[in-house]
């Protein structure tokens, strides 16, 4: 396994298989174009097999974090360490970049989601309550 920063939208669209929904050209630019965006993606024989995407978000009182975004690996290729060597990937980008942590959301009955992080150092901050507006993607 090979895991390298996505540059190119070539490479975000060859790993569209691993999210969500199909990657859109213009959305690929955009984030590639979007300082303080990025996407490691691992690869098994030159193949995405997983992902991690990170934001930094930066606040006048506190300085630069990391927001892991997103985590996924190819049902074929879980429980083979891909996740968690992704997500300690993105931390050592955060930490040499001058994040002064790191954070990621999830839902209390993901399992494998708590399993990968905590395996890659993560602590459990409580519960929280997380609200959303949904907004016109098309637009």
């Amino acid at each position: 396994m090979e895991i390298r920063r996505a540059t190119t939208v070539a490479e975000l669209t060859a790993a569209q298989h691993l999210y969500d929904g199909p990657a859109r050209q213009e959305w690929a630019e955009r984030f590639l174009a979007s300082d303080g965006h990025l996407m490691l993606i691992a690869y098994v024989d030159e193949v995405p097999a997983g992902f991690v995407s990170g934001i930094e978000m930066t606040h006048p009182d506190k300085g630069t974090e990391m927001c892991l975004y997103e985590l996924s690996v190819d049902g074929p290729c879980r429980r083979r360490g891909i996740g968690r060597a992704l997500t300690e990937a993105l931390a050592a980008v955060a930490r040499e970049r001058g994040c002064y942590d790191m954070w990621v959301g999830v839902d209390l009955d993901n399992e494998a989601a708590l399993a990968t992080y905590r395996s890659a150092g993560a602590g459990d901050d409580g519960r929280f309550a997380m609200l959303t507006w949904k907004f016109d993607a098309s637009a």
